[in-house]
């Protein structure tokens, strides 16, 4: 024993002090500077007011509601005005028949016309009218749209707020499998150098410890970039700079009742109301094409100013004018009465295909319906299910847990080999993240529940 301990130490891979050394330190770097603390509310909050997706629905929302003017339907008159103000400078000469000539040099003339025209539809066959409603239609699916956006985004926030979480919890497992693989190490090098067990246990313990270590190394990488993502969900300025998450667990709902989730999603889900929207538009597009086949009725008016000054020069044998100026003023108005009587059944084919377009949007929206019946089914399925699946891997947590403590006490006293200890404590790590990966699935069809049922913004 005398001559194999200084072995030992001289070949120093059994120093389990710095054996992890270098995979630990990667986690230090960087921890010493101050993190900001974001909580669930705060990420959705800082999303909806820095996404760039977002700020582009707003925008989109706010030339729909721009454009719901009565002008623009064509309530309000329009008023034009046109204004001139010129002259002429003109020189004549005349001859005349006797062989004499008047001759006229530098006679200015000045002109001035103003002129004020307003025109008015009085009646177009009910399309003034109808492009109103159409006009309020596309201002509430402008609003709709930025909701979806909104909606879409929570969703996004809060799945990747929660995978953040687990990809932690991973990191949590991992470190707890190095601990294990430490202690086993410690306990082979301790029972190596009383002569109690063989080099081959000491250097198979010393691998999975690398193992394990090696792989704690790796999922750092994965924490780094579900935390980029996530900055990048909520458009924060700086990318580089840390955060760290209020929560360190997944919390679920397990109370969601599915005809409740029906009920809602009938009168919330965003999708089904923009697919009722889509149809009323177009049956306002086919009484808009209807009413050309109404008479019109325009009011039409104008007022014009006109002024001319006739200006002298130097004149030999002409004389003065006798006209110094003239001013006019003249109003006009009317009304016009007019109808399409024939437009080569244009008018006709127009009508028959927004009779068409009609029908495609109700097929739509009862198409946009079942799908979204379907999915809400079909997930609420796979939510019932994985409520199930987390009761039954805390079972099993529960029972590995047990099963790792009797197998080290087993193998301190030597009464179980290492490759047995091996598989007991596989089996707790994979029960863990069974666990953990089976909470956050549920974590996800909650999500999408309420994301169909239209109550995503109860985490804002």
């Amino acid at each position: 024993m005398k001559m194999t301990t200084p072995l030992i130490k001289r070949n120093n891979p059994f120093n389990l002090k710095n054996i992890t050394l270098a995979f630990l330190l990667i986690f230090s770097i960087g921890n010493g500077r101050a993190q900001e603390v974001y909580d669930l509310t705060r990420c959705v909050a800082t999303g909806l007011e820095q996404n760039f997706s977002v700020k582009v629905a707003r925008n989109q929302q706010e030339v729909a509601e721009n454009n719901h003017t009565r002008g623009n339907a064509g309530f309000l008159p329009t008023v034009t005005t046109t204004n001139r103000l010129g002259g002429n400078l003109t020189s004549t000469t005349q001859k005349m028949n006797d062989g004499s000539e008047n001759n006229s040099r530098g006679v200015y003339n000045t002109t001035g016309s103003a002129a004020l025209e307003l025109n008015m539809t009085l009646f177009n066959g009910f399309n003034v009218q109808t492009t109103w409603q159409k006009l309020n239609e596309l201002k509430q699916k402008g609003a709709l749209n930025t909701q979806m956006s909104m909606e879409n985004l929570v969703a996004q926030i809060v799945a990747e707020y929660y995978y953040y979480i687990q990809q932690l919890n991973y990191q949590n497992n991992m470190e707890y499998a190095v601990s294990l693989s430490r202690e086993r190490a410690r306990i082979d090098e301790d029972r190596y150098l009383l002569g109690a067990s063989s080099k081959l246990e000491l250097l198979q313990s010393i691998v999975y410890l690398n193992e394990d270590s090696s792989r704690l190394a790796r999922q750092n990488e994965s924490i780094l970039e579900s935390e980029v993502r996530l900055k990048k969900l909520m458009s924060l300025e700086n990318l580089e700079e840390k955060i760290k998450l209020a929560d360190t667990s997944i919390v679920f709902n397990s109370e969601l009742v599915y005809a409740e989730l029906l009920n809602s999603t009938l009168d919330l889900n965003t999708s089904l109301q923009i697919a009722k929207k889509n149809h009323v538009i177009s049956e306002l597009d086919y009484k808009i094409i209807a009413s050309r086949a109404y008479p019109y009725l325009n009011l039409s008016s104008n007022y014009n100013y006109g002024y001319r000054g006739y200006g002298t020069g130097n004149i030999s044998d002409y004389g003065e004018l006798a006209l110094s100026s003239q001013q006019t003023n003249t109003l006009n108005y009317g009304l016009t009465l007019g109808m399409n009587i024939f437009d080569g059944f244009n008018r006709r084919r127009e009508k028959s295909n927004a009779l068409i377009e009609v029908e495609n949007q109700q097929y739509r929206f009862q198409q946009v319906e079942q799908e979204i019946k379907a999915d809400l089914l079909t997930v609420y399925y796979a939510y019932e299910n994985n409520l199930r699946l987390v009761q039954l891997e805390e079972e099993n947590l529960n029972v590995a847990r047990e099963n790792l403590e009797i197998a080290l006490e087993r193998y301190r006293l030597g009464a179980l080999s290492g490759l047995e200890l091996r598989e007991v404590q596989k089996s707790l790590l994979d029960a863990e993240e069974r666990l953990i990966s089976v909470k956050y699935q549920t974590k996800l069809a909650e999500i999408s529940l309420l994301q169909i049922a239209g109550k995503i913004m109860d985490y804002a």
